[in-house]
């Protein structure tokens, strides 16, 4: 039997968690697998482990582990893996398949355009958008914002500052200031964030104090539950499933 193991980041946040988890039900609903189960790569439990006993008790022999992750960084490339890995040797009768996380896409760039034009549509001139990403060591994570900035661009988004929160330059602060320096007319920041959790409090936070020192500066929703992405979840649970449904559906 099949199961499909969704692994969500976790977060202090309750509200964030509960996005999270309302988002992965309605997942579920377009995926065509017996056994579907949550867990979370920190904070909040059950964690992977935990996750993957579970579909075993329930009687998987097939269990995709797949991310929701929206790029390819630490946490795909070691983290996952790692406890995959332990996984494979306490229960060697079970066939493990790891799933991508979402990656760069149209859909989610269409979706970045689409939080835009929900704060201004058309953007007025003199307009500029910062995009924050959640931020990684990995170098593939800058790589990936480029080709996010340069499909944005290709959609007419013209000035597009990239910066990110963590563990890569420019920080979230710098790049906030460099646009502030630029004398944009307006600012538009868009949280490359799959829901609210303490990054988009910091990100309020530190735009408030921007805003009441005179800058003018609107902060747009995160991607959040969207048909976009729940089609994109879709989608990366198909690729991975596409040797394996006809024999464990």
């Amino acid at each position: 039997m099949l199961a499909v193991l969704y692994v969500s980041h976790g977060t202090r946040i309750h509200e964030g968690v509960k996005q999270a988890n309302q988002f992965l039900s309605s997942c579920m609903k377009q995926v065509d697998a017996p056994i579907q189960r949550v867990c979370y790569l920190e904070i909040v439990q059950p964690g992977i482990l935990d996750g993957i006993r579970q579909c075993i008790a329930a009687g998987a022999e097939v269990v995709l582990v797949q991310p929701l992750l929206l790029l390819t960084a630490g946490h795909a490339k070691r983290d996952i893996p790692r406890v995959i890995k332990q996984a494979e040797h306490l229960y060697p009768d079970v066939r493990f398949i790891y799933g991508r996380p979402f990656g760069v896409d149209e859909r989610i760039v269409s979706l970045l355009i689409e939080r835009l034009h929900e704060q201004q549509d058309p953007l007025p001139q003199g307009s500029a958008i910062l995009l924050v990403g959640r931020g990684s060591s990995d170098p593939d994570t800058k790589r990936n914002f480029a080709q996010i900035r340069h499909l944005l661009h290709q959609k007419g988004m013209e000035s597009v500052t990239l910066c990110y929160m963590a563990a890569a330059k420019p920080t979230f602060d710098e790049g906030l200031d460099q646009v502030i320096r630029e004398q944009w007319r307006h600012v538009y920041v868009i949280p490359y964030l799959l829901f609210s959790g303490v990054l988009m409090k910091t990100i309020y936070r530190s735009i408030d104090v921007k805003n009441k020192a005179g800058a003018s500066i609107t902060l747009c929703r995160p991607l959040g539950y969207h048909p976009n992405l729940i089609q994109l979840m879709k989608k990366r649970v198909e690729e991975s499933l596409h040797h394996v449904l006809s024999d464990y559906a």
